[in-house]
């Protein structure tokens, strides 16, 4: 069977991608944002480097960077139109089926195209708040109206999404729920795994922006500073704003505070490191599906305190038993009360690292998740 994928290039893309590997698909890849080559993609035919008309063009940097409004209006001049080049691309690969990964990157500017070649099979994987986020706001809301009547085949990564899929007009067959970059290979990261015993680290996620709510996190903390004595708070991938708002309230003096900068690239197997040694793991946000972080957190044995949008992180977590809910993000008492709880609960701990690492950790292991999903692609060609 030849796949045609449409992504941009990410790290959970490849991961997914690499699925496929030895699967006896041929596996081609569109990128969608022409970002590069991944090279961890080496076996996928890879059509990149398509967008600009003229790529030696030195002034058109200057242009998107200085003047963005001006490029964009004259955007045509420099750049070839995505929706015809993806139908040559149609015509040369005649693939078997077309997966785009996430609604707006990669199924709306293709979508006209699609619903000209209306026999072709159409995969689409859900990730985050593509559904459940975007569905709130008008402009979004119309594409993904356009979006799903046509799409023969969904993939999401949590199942919140399928009911939210359905209501907006999907039709289709349900291929199953996985994480966004498909399993995870426990193999090197064991031995990362501290006992419970030897752990003293909070580990915060440190998004903000549009859905991270970590500065209300952060707020949180500073309201315990007490309670927190003994305790190192790390805020890793800690974005420009949560980074500013440490520095001007002076966190830092308050309590035992560290910052890992999203701007400094921290390798994901030092992440996974962190984790191993962390007791608490704190993500927050308005709006994600599945966060791989939680899953990743869930398997280094840290305790989790998860937001739930849209009741996404309850799939994983029964509150009380093997971790925390935050059900709202912006409320700085319920995150102070599910901290304190979960510090002085050393019992809560221990029973909540054997749960998730007897029960939920092998759930998403790289070889069952693997098999799954190759099992769904199966599905599509029998179809």
């Amino acid at each position: 069977m030849r796949i045609l994928m449409v992504s941009m290039n990410s790290i959970h893309f490849v991961r997914w991608t690499q699925q496929l590997k030895d699967s006896g698909h041929e596996v081609f890849w569109f990128d969608i944002l022409d970002g590069g080559r991944a090279e961890g993609l080496p076996w996928v035919y890879q059509i990149t480097g398509w967008k600009q008309k003229f790529p030696n063009f030195k002034g058109r940097y200057f242009l998107k960077k200085r003047v963005p409004f001006l490029y964009k209006k004259l955007s045509f001049l420099f750049e070839n139109n995505t929706e015809k080049v993806f139908e040559k691309v149609l015509h040369d690969v005649k693939p078997d089926m077309v997966h785009s990964v996430v609604m707006y990157i990669s199924c709306v500017p293709i979508l006209n195209v699609m619903q000209k070649h209306d026999t072709l099979t159409w995969i689409y994987s859900s990730w985050g708040s593509d559904l459940y986020y975007f569905k709130n706001i008008h402009t979004y809301k119309q594409d993904i109206l356009r979006v799903l009547p046509r799409v023969n085949h969904l993939i999401t990564d949590c199942k919140r999404d399928i009911s939210i899929a359905k209501k907006l007009g999907f039709k289709g067959q349900v291929l199953g729920t996985f994480p966004g970059g498909g399993g995870f290979d426990y193999k090197e990261t064991n031995k990362y795994i501290k006992p419970v015993s030897k752990r003293s680290t909070i580990l915060v996620k440190g998004s903000q922006g549009r859905s991270g709510r970590a500065i209300e996190v952060i707020k949180a903390l500073e309201l315990i500073k007490e309670e927190l004595k003994g305790y190192q708070i790390i805020v890793f991938g800690a974005d420009k704003e949560v980074e500013n708002y440490i520095t001007r309230k002076g966190i830092s003096t308050k309590i035992l505070l560290k910052v890992l900068s999203r701007s400094n690239f921290l390798p994901h197997d030092a992440i996974l490191k962190l984790m191993g040694e962390a007791m608490i793991y704190i993500g927050n946000s308005n709006s994600d599906g599945m966060p791989n972080t939680l899953l990743e957190a869930i398997a280094q044995g840290v305790f989790p305190i998860q937001s739930n949008p849209g009741g996404a992180s309850s799939e994983v977590i029964i509150h009380g038993e093997n971790g925390f809910l935050i059900e709202n993000c912006n409320d700085l008492e319920e995150i102070k009360k599910l901290i304190i709880k979960a510090i002085s609960n050393s019992e809560l701990m221990e029973k909540a690292f054997e749960i998730n690492q007897n029960n939920i950790k092998p759930k998403f292991e790289r070889t069952l998740i693997k098999k799954q999903v190759l099992n769904a692609y199966s599905k599509v060609l029998k179809n």
